[in-house]
């Protein structure tokens, strides 16, 4: 399925139907009056967040919704129908922008979340409703009212508890593939992938995250080089990012503060993040390399990163461990120190 993660749409509530014209006819009743039933409410234009979606591909190929015009209203005071409703089906993590594509509407970050986008018009009265003492058979009726419309752009930024962060053949693939049951492309280029990548880590059966593999940066990213940094807004709601650097390169200090700038000049909040700070393909390197470039990160980053191969394996779960340490952090289980947090109100001895 080809990833998708903006949309530009538009989207139309339903018009109110027509209020009806019209006076009783019976037989024996001389003197019937008005009876002409009201216009029935247009339909609304919904949206809500769903399970199982991960792409806005389905926006693609459809981009103008329309809701039903309410039903009119009928002789012998029948009520029009209400329109029906248009329901947009989302991935959970899609946001709602006006159209200027800045202006955040709505912010569907809860599965089964929905929330009204334009509501339809209301339906018009008929005749039945103006008589009176004085007007005793009205001979007109309120047509019904015209609905909303609008563009609206639907971006979605992925719901991942960690992001991995590095250069393009940083091994950000291999590590995924390693560390979950994603399979991403791996490839021995740059700009392997394309769109982003998830993959859920099963540490145990109740310790689960969901990862991400955020396309490649490169310097000047933040100014549209490379693919830029579009999809950097996977990663805004994750714990905290795992910055993986390629051990094989010559300037690991380098590779690493390229990434961080790139980070700080997006903002955002990404630069705040806790970073677990990776060295890897670490199996291609001997043990007085490995010593010699953590050394050096150590030096420039103020942490000793960790040691990983994603080929092998090695230093993987351990990294896997203290990631899933910070999204416990982040879901207030645990405190600063590692310990668990007692809920508000538990029992306690």
């Amino acid at each position: 399925m080809k990833f998708l993660d903006q949309a530009k749409i538009y989207i139309r509530s339903g018009n109110g139907g027509g209020g009806a014209v019209s006076f009783r006819r019976e037989k024996f009743i001389p003197n019937g009056g008005p009876d002409g039933g009201d216009g029935g409410t247009g339909g609304h234009v919904w949206i809500e967040a769903v399970e199982g979606l991960n792409t806005l591909i389905d926006y693609r190929y459809q981009q103008h919704f329309k809701a039903q015009t309410g039903g009119h209203g009928m002789g012998r005071n029948m009520h029009g129908a209400k329109g029906e409703d248009v329901v947009l089906k989302v991935p959970v993590g899609t946001q709602v922008l006006d159209e200027d594509k800045e202006t955040v509407l709505l912010d569907m970050d809860e599965a089964g979340k929905i929330e009204l986008l334009l509501r339809g018009g209301n339906g018009g009265w008929g005749n039945n409703r103006f008589k009176g003492p004085i007007n005793q058979a009205p001979k007109h009726a309120n047509p019904g009212q015209d609905g909303q419309e609008r563009a609206i752009w639907l971006r979605l930024k992925l719901i991942a508890d960690i992001g991995l962060a590095g250069l393009p053949n940083a091994g950000k693939s291999t590590f995924l593939a390693a560390a979950s049951a994603a399979r991403p492309k791996i490839a021995d280029y740059p700009f392997t992938t394309l769109a982003p990548n998830l993959g859920m880590v099963d540490l145990s059966p109740s310790e689960r995250f969901v990862i991400a593999d955020i396309p490649g940066l490169i310097e000047g990213a933040s100014e549209g080089a490379g693919l830029g940094t579009r999809f950097l807004g996977h990663v805004e709601r994750s714990a905290s990012l795992i910055h993986l650097i390629d051990g094989t390169q010559a300037d690991v200090v380098e590779a690493w503060r390229i990434i961080r700038h790139e980070l700080d000049a997006y903002g955002e909040g990404l630069a705040d993040k806790t970073e677990l700070l990776a060295l890897n393909k670490i199996d291609a390197l001997s043990d007085e390399e490995r010593q010699e470039k953590a050394a050096a990160l150590e030096a420039a980053s103020g942490k000793r990163p960790w040691l990983v191969s994603g080929v092998s394996g090695e230093g993987v779960p351990e990294l896997l461990r203290a990631a899933w340490a910070e999204v416990r952090k982040t879901r207030g289980e645990i405190d600063d120190a590692g310990d668990d947090v007692q809920p508000a109100g538990a029992w306690t001895p």
